[in-house]
């Protein structure tokens, strides 16, 4: 039976210690590095937002779990480096430990579990074979919602898929791509992460219309540029 460790709350308090006014390090490596002794884990990038136009700030929330133990974090201040690094992987495991070693490529939440013999057993449905956790795992399936509305689903097709990308350290999104910020079932899990995004990025087009139309209305009016006559003539 696998062991299910324990968060310590201490290692999310330092966290929103060192980063909740910014930093310039990477949580997710120095969180990683604060779980090196535990036996399993897996860090997911909860929630992102990013304000302003010309002075912009850059923030995450991260879930931490272990076993079936979690905590989310308060918004911790990045890096726009940190942010664009992480960008595509909304409510993707970014970093997941279990038995079978440390997996640093980008995948859905849980996929990591999936295949494992201490954790549940491949079914068969409808001809298909999929996965279904042990009793004592079930609650897995809304922990980390995999296949969306609180439920899981994961056929053998697509964990298949998922092995092939990690072997070639490539983020798996999905054989429809619908998992990370981009996909569907991220869409529906996290809507008002959706509608931050798409304010953000309205306030981005505006503010540069605005500054094209600034700059356009200056030419226009001539405003810098040399006099026909010039002087002393």
């Amino acid at each position: 039976m696998a062991k299910i460790g324990r968060i310590r709350s201490p290692i999310v308090l330092l966290l929103l210690w060192m980063w909740g006014c910014g930093g310039s390090r990477d949580p997710v490596v120095e969180m990683q590095r604060s779980l090196t002794a535990a036996p399993e884990y897996m860090i997911v990038l909860e929630d992102m937002r990013e304000e302003g136009t010309i002075f912009e700030e850059f923030y995450h929330k991260y879930t931490v779990t272990q076993g079936t133990r979690s905590r989310t974090t308060d918004w911790i201040g990045v890096t726009e480096k940190v942010f664009r690094q992480y960008e595509p992987f909304l409510g993707m495991a970014l970093v997941a430990k279990s038995d079978q070693g440390v997996n640093n490529t980008p995948h859905p939440a849980g996929y990591h579990y999936v295949g494992n013999p201490q954790y549940g057993r491949w079914g068969e449905r409808g001809g298909r074979s999929f996965w279904e956790f042990y009793g004592q795992y079930a609650m897995m399936r809304s922990l980390f919602s995999m296949g969306g509305g609180g439920h899981m689903v994961v056929y053998r097709n697509d964990w298949n898929g998922y092995r092939t990308y990690r072997e070639r350290r490539q983020p798996y999104f999905g054989r429809n791509r619908e998992w990370g910020t981009q996909g569907s079932v991220t869409q529906k899990q996290k809507p008002s992460a959706f509608a931050r995004r798409k304010a953000a990025i309205a306030n981005k087009n505006r503010s540069f219309a605005q500054k094209v139309q600034s700059r356009t209305g200056r030419s226009r009016s001539g405003f810098g540029s040399r006099s026909r006559g010039g002087f002393g003539k």
